[in-house]
């Protein structure tokens, strides 16, 4: 069993979710490549095309899905020596409810919001991708 406070779930990665995932963001021009990483825990890696974000930012995505649809979706944006992230998670946790997200710039425990997040792994992704589209557009207007 997986402690409670790790962010990971009791449950095994789900890993034809991450293939449904992969298979669908690998075509959309914002992603660069989504690849299934292997090493440590097995999750999906999203490179986040450069061509969408000033030119000193670069971003990825890592989702681990698992099969009782706990899920860990963290957004990471590097600038030379700056990381701003944040993260959606649904896991069991002492510090928020199961659903919850960790605003930026550094996705703390400490700030972690309690949240509502869909069931099924399309939604949660639209969500995520809504989001990082208008963080590209906060970007730009800096």
């Amino acid at each position: 069993m997986v402690p409670v406070d790790d962010g990971a779930s009791p449950a095994p990665i789900d890993r034809s979710v991450l293939e449904r995932i992969q298979s669908r963001l690998a075509s959309p021009r914002l992603v660069e490549s989504a690849d299934l990483v292997t090493d440590g825990k097995l999750h999906l890696r999203i490179v986040l095309s450069g061509g969408y974000y000033p030119s000193d930012v670069a971003a990825r995505l890592e989702i681990r899905w698992y099969r009782n649809d706990d899920f860990n979706i963290q957004y990471r944006e590097q600038r030379q020596e700056e990381t701003w992230t944040c993260r959606w998670d649904r896991h069991p946790n002492p510090h928020n409810l199961r659903d919850h997200f960790h605003p930026p710039p550094a996705a703390s425990q400490a700030n972690a919001q309690d949240e509502q997040w869909p069931e099924d792994h399309r939604d949660v992704c639209q969500l995520t991708l809504d989001y990082i589209e208008d963080r590209i557009e906060t970007l730009w207007d800096e």
